[in-house]
């Protein structure tokens, strides 16, 4: 109940200008967070393994670089947030609408970090067209959408959202097996998430965030019926320490169903 609270006054822009763009969203070296987020991205999906029909993104919040890898590789994707004003947010961005968040310099990156002389205009297209739907979520129920999803998703991909809407690990493990309900067996997990990190804010909104280790995140994998493929960190440097929230880290893991 208090998280719901506190993520009634959750501002999307806010939410945008504190961690997607500079100095966070700084291009000019692989050093820099957003950068390694992006590589890691690109390389798994690189690889060709995860592909399939439908790719569910769970807790998307009002962002799309984490989809710019995935989606040469899936005919639909489907977006999920449990807040309306993320929802609106990324269908500003999915209709093309003025003044929607500008994610060219991303798209523009991973064109150049997947490095096939793609025009970058191309993959934003591709984006948009297989982006089919934006549904709400509550990863705190069994069924995280209401109802199961049909065929189950040949892919799941999260980025910083369960562990920012789970009061302790308990609940965070639990909010991973509700996901994992909606992923076929044998289907790939991509997950994204903080390190250590214990708030964050979003405009009036200082949101709680459960501080995870790198062991907590092989646990919890495992006892949603994980097996984890791959796991990497990232270590955030003083520079990039802005006061918009107290992370250590970024962990990056490939799992399997």
């Amino acid at each position: 109940a208090a998280l719901r609270e506190g993520y009634e006054h959750f501002d999307p822009r806010a939410y945008l200008r504190n961690n997607y763009l500079p100095p966070r969203a700084d291009f000019s070296s692989e050093e820099f967070v957003v950068p390694w987020k992006l590589r890691c991205l690109a390389e798994t999906f690189a690889s060709g393994e995860i592909r399939g029909r439908t790719l569910i993104d769970v807790g998307s919040g009002p962002t799309i670089y984490q989809l710019l890898s995935a989606c040469d590789h899936f005919e639909e994707i489907v977006a999920t947030d449990y807040l309306a004003v993320n929802r609106e947010e990324l269908g500003r961005w999915a209709r093309g609408e003025p003044g929607a968040f500008d994610w060219s310099p991303f798209i523009q990156h991973v064109c150049k970090i997947e490095g096939r002389g793609e025009p970058w205009q191309d993959k934003e297209r591709r984006l948009r067209d297989r982006l089919r739907r934006i549904l709400p979520i509550d990863v705190h129920r069994p069924e995280p959408l209401g109802v199961p999803l049909r065929p189950p998703a040949d892919a799941l991909l999260s980025a910083f959202c369960l562990e920012a809407v789970s009061p302790d690990r308990a609940a965070f493990q639990r909010a991973l097996a509700h996901v994992g309900n909606l992923l076929r067996p044998g289907g790939h997990a991509v997950l994204l998430g903080a390190l250590g990190e214990s708030f964050y804010l979003a405009g009036p909104a200082r949101l709680p965030v459960v501080p995870l280790q790198e062991s907590d995140v092989r646990e919890a994998l495992a006892a949603a019926g994980f097996a984890l493929r791959e796991l990497r960190s990232y270590a955030m440097p003083p520079a990039l320490r802005t006061g918009v929230d107290d992370v250590d880290g970024v962990f990056f893991a490939h799992a399997q169903k």
